[in-house]
């Protein structure tokens, strides 16, 4: 099976007629999101193609397969992050600083700055005294790395 176009999300589709489909999902890495040719198996052992036209990045729940029975979707390992809780706009622009002179890619939920773990990231948090926790998250779309130069 080759998929080169994703047409819905496992969002979009309603309960009811969710449950009654056997469903087959695909395990990814929140990095292999930004793939746009792979070659995946599903949980059942089906092989599938990714072959996207657009360069829009696959996300959590993405369907690859729909019909009357069944439903092939997306679904994504956890990820080892730190959600970065500050205590006001002071501490988020002070750690968004730190945090943007490493080039570091971050994702915001909510009142959260959410990275990658990283020890010494971890260790810069302790010693200014910011709130965070280390956890194993599904993120819904991978981090990106925004290029960027110092010319």
């Amino acid at each position: 099976m080759l998929v080169e176009k994703i047409d819905k999300n496992i969002q979009d589709i309603e309960p009811a007629e969710l449950d009654a489909l056997h469903k087959e999902k695909v395990y990814l890495e929140s990095d292999d999101l930004l793939k746009r040719i792979q070659r995946v198996q599903t949980d059942h052992g089906k092989e599938i193609g990714i072959s996207l036209n657009e360069r829009k990045p696959l996300q959590q729940g993405d369907v690859l397969f729909h019909d009357e029975r069944n439903i092939i979707y997306i679904d994504l390992f956890r990820d080892d992050v730190i959600a970065i809780q500050p205590n006001g706009i002071h501490e988020m622009g002070v750690i968004a600083h730190q945090l943007g002179n490493r080039h570091l890619p971050a994702q915001f939920e909510g009142d959260e700055m959410i990275v990658q773990y990283d020890y010494l990231v971890e260790e810069l948090l302790k010693d200014m005294g910011i709130s965070y926790i280390r956890e194993e998250r599904k993120l819904k779309e991978a981090f990106k790395h925004i290029g960027h130069s110092h010319d």
